[in-house]
């Protein structure tokens, strides 16, 4: 029975596809490629009767060819047109831009002078969240929420024919039951093995058995042994999980804890992330390749540092 069961479950479409106008092409292709053509029509009535034909088709290939390619290409699921107005966007823009929420100042007079003072001035650094809550939840400028949810993969190779079927239904069912945007990002992250062997050895000191503790030892050496010959990555899976209106933040959490207890019948370990954990995929975001990874959380910006205190002075 196993052997005959086929894996399939019903998902939905996207909605978000833009729709084909002619000749199986969007509006924006169609738009693209009229606009070349009117260039082309230009070029010809204007210099196209004083030229032979082999050298104004010389000069209206590359057009065209330049046209399709932004019409019909992709990259990375975008549009090369999309590519190339971020690239447009990204050289007229700011390149040295610095937290700063009440104003850039002037630099003090005890401050060094640049090598360049004629060059660009740093402009305030503008991102689109606004605060990260304690319970986790991600608020912007325009009133909309997100919640960030983790999750493990799951092998779904190793899972019999009945098991892939039940699971894969699983999913579908979730996809069905979204009430609004979600967006899954799997990435690799590096791993930061020297501070968990330290972790391990610390802990190894307080273990009773000392047979437990020198295996403790040797197996945070064994670690601390992989950090420094290899560059360990591990996988993860992140839901972002998007809310708008007057209650956001409570549909956002709504809608996060719904992934991660759908996500969980599938056999996959989920977790809400609280503040501390979201800044720290946030950051591990921005920066994978920093020394420090996602594995252990970090302050948000309201929350005070405190330490031991000083021990006081005989």
């Amino acid at each position: 029975m196993d052997a005959d069961a086929h894996v399939h479950a019903r998902i939905p479409a996207d909605i978000e596809a833009p729709d084909r106008i002619l000749w199986n092409l969007t509006a924006r292709q169609v738009a693209i490629l009229a606009g070349a053509a009117a260039l082309a029509y230009l070029l010809w009535q204007a210099i196209g009767t004083r030229l032979p034909l082999p050298v104004f088709a010389a000069v209206v290939i590359p057009l065209a060819g330049v046209a399709a390619a932004l019409a019909v290409g992709r990259r990375d699921g975008l549009p090369l047109d999309a590519w190339l107005w971020a690239a447009i966007r990204s050289r007229r823009g700011p390149h040295r831009q610095v937290p700063a929420a009440d104003g850039i100042d002037a630099p003090p007079a005890w401050a060094p002078v640049a090598d360049d003072p004629s060059g660009p001035r740093p402009q305030v650094l503008r991102l689109p969240a606004e605060a990260i809550s304690d319970d986790g939840v991600i608020t912007f400028a325009d009133g909309t929420a997100v919640v960030l949810v983790a999750a493990t993969t799951v092998n779904i190779g190793l899972r019999t024919t009945g098991e892939q079927a039940a699971m894969v239904a699983g999913y579908g069912r979730w996809l069905n039951s979204l009430t609004g945007p979600v967006q899954v990002v799997v990435s690799a992250q590096r791993v930061d093995l020297t501070s968990h062997a330290q972790r391990v050895a610390d802990a190894a000191q307080a273990l009773p058995d000392p047979a437990l503790a020198d295996a403790a030892l040797d197996y945070a050496e064994f670690l601390a042994d992989i950090a420094q010959r290899r560059d360990p990555l591990w996988r993860t899976v992140t839901v972002a999980c998007r809310a708008t209106g007057p209650h956001a933040a409570a549909e956002a959490m709504r809608r996060a804890e719904h992934t991660a207890t759908a996500l969980a019948a599938l056999g996959s370990q989920t977790r809400v992330l609280d503040g501390p954990t979201a800044l720290a995929v946030l950051t591990a975001a921005v920066d994978p390749y920093a020394g420090g990874d996602a594995s252990w959380p970090r302050a948000i910006p309201h929350t005070p540092i405190t330490g031991e205190p000083y021990p006081e002075e005989p």
